[in-house]
């Protein structure tokens, strides 16, 4: 199981990082998927405006664009792109500190990968309790 932290066009310094490691490792063991391979590639809000325009043909910001390489049935490979910028304004959005917004943002980037959706209420709030059970418990 490979967890690469890459760094486009934003550089940021963050020392917890085997934390975030073990938390990921911890999701994919616990929701019984096997990985093989995770790239997050921390970039600004334009270099990923760009790939939602390219890519998804959305034209808003967000913080996170998973991109799922293997086939279902094999071992997850996977990119995963995230806003250090959106990541900052979350964190001041939701009154927290930015170690926390990017474990969330981290945790939820895996859980789409585990079949998580989050595009209905339901599938928001089951979402956004496995985030929050996975950050407080690894």
């Amino acid at each position: 199981m490979i967890v690469r932290f890459n760094y486009a066009d934003r550089r940021f310094s963050y020392t917890p990082k085997l934390d975030l490691k073990r938390m990921i490792l911890n999701i994919f063991i616990s929701e019984q998927k096997t990985l093989r391979e995770i790239n997050y590639v921390f970039c600004s809000d334009e270099y990923l405006l760009h790939i939602n325009q390219t890519a998804l043909n959305h034209d808003y910001y967000t913080d996170i664009i998973t991109f799922p390489l293997s086939n279902k049935g094999e071992p997850i490979e996977a990119e995963i792109y995230i806003s250090i910028d959106r990541v900052k304004e979350n964190a001041k959005t939701n009154n927290t500190v930015f170690k926390n917004e990017l474990a969330r943002v981290i945790a939820h980037g895996s859980l789409h990968l585990c079949g998580y959706k989050d595009k209905k209420k339901r599938d928001i709030e089951l979402m956004r309790a496995k985030e929050s059970f996975y950050i407080e418990n690894f």
